[in-house]
């Protein structure tokens, strides 16, 4: 990648290729080892403090290539220790991640795309336009700028991290698995790929690749109905991707993987919080081994959709409970900045 100055993403390059410019620049291939370590390992953002490469080099690297690195632009503490991040990007585009810490966990929820194209119709991301994809370093970076953050403020470092921002991660396939990868190897972060949880609307025939892939991060269904017609009114992705086909997919990618999945249901009041919608959802777990998280909603000034009352979500998990499903309830945080769950979406312009 080239910008408009002439110069190369640096971290747009792989090792080797990186070790080709090295060459026609007349500096040694192993030159090009020091610098990708301190990219991706030391997530340096300025070639002039790696340290170990000397001064003539530096300046090469200056002349020829940018670090795209993505920034905080703007972030909000909630009353629950949320910290809610917009970030800009090297285009001006804006995009938000939030650092979640709870007892025993520090996770980081990150985003794969500005905007997002499924329009699911309980979610604030859904009725902003799709921009762009992002790139690995794009999604790298955020994981990178929140860790610092929970260091900084809570002296923990990250534990867990979601890919449950804006966009949809099965639409930016290659770059969220090239950050995944990023993040996970000893060449960069170092960090377990069971602690990284990727979730999607429901595109089966990705599914069914993450399953030849052999992931080894942790795979999230945003299922909310196990009815059809109930799930193409509010998630439109369902009509191409209906329940057959996405149970089809996911028992391929369990037979692939043996990762068991998470299905995500936010219990709607009036909508989706009966017995009867409990019973589809226990028939539909039947097809793997799962766990489903019961998600607290979170309203949103575009649509009409309210949380279900505490009684019928206790008479709902209580009733997976009995038919052997693996229940949690999950409670939201950062309400009160609009970080919770289904709640991002970008309510400022980048000042160019």
């Amino acid at each position: 990648m080239i910008n408009t100055k002439g110069k190369i993403d640096i971290r747009s390059l792989s090792l080797s290729a990186l070790q080709e410019h090295f060459i026609r620049m007349e500096e040694k291939g192993f030159r090009a080892k020091q610098v990708y370590e301190w990219l991706w390992k030391k997530s340096c953002f300025s070639f002039d403090e790696m340290s170990n490469i000397s001064k003539e080099l530096r300046t090469k690297l200056n002349e020829n290539f940018i670090i795209n690195n993505v920034k905080i632009h703007n972030s909000q503490f909630s009353a629950d220790k949320t910290i809610k991040n917009s970030f800009i990007l090297h285009d001006t585009h804006l995009i938000e991640g939030v650092l979640i810490p709870t007892p025993g966990r520090m996770t980081a929820c990150v985003s794969s795309q500005v905007g997002c194209s499924l329009t699911c119709k309980f979610c604030a991301t859904g009725y902003m336009d799709r921009k762009r994809n992002l790139n690995p370093d794009e999604i790298y970076d955020q994981v990178v700028l929140i860790d610092k953050q929970a260091r900084e403020n809570y002296g923990i470092p990250l534990s867990n991290i979601v890919y449950m921002g804006m966009g949809e991660p099965l639409l930016n396939y290659k770059n969220v698995l090239d950050s995944v990868e990023k993040i996970t190897s000893e060449e960069g972060l170092n960090m377990a790929a069971k602690r990284i949880t990727v979730s999607t609307a429901g595109i089966a025939k990705m599914i069914k690749k993450l399953g030849d892939d052999q992931v080894k991060f942790n795979l999230a269904l945003s299922l909310h109905a196990a009815n059809d017609e109930k799930r193409n009114t509010i998630m439109p992705i369902n009509e191409q991707n209906s329940l057959k086909a996405l149970a089809e997919a996911l028992k391929y990618y369990y037979a692939k993987t043996k990762n068991p999945v998470t299905y995500e249901y936010i219990i709607f009041d009036g909508f989706n919080d009966n017995i009867e919608d409990a019973a589809e959802l226990a028939q539909f777990c039947k097809h793997l081994p799962c766990k489903v998280n019961i998600i607290e909603y979170n309203p949103i000034s575009m649509a009409a959709f309210v949380n279900a009352g505490e009684d019928k979500v206790e008479a709902f998990a209580d009733y997976l409970k009995k038919q052997g499903v693996n229940v949690h309830l999950r409670r939201s945080r950062g309400k009160d900045i609009d970080a919770a769950c289904g709640q991002l979406a970008i309510k400022e312009e980048a000042k160019a």
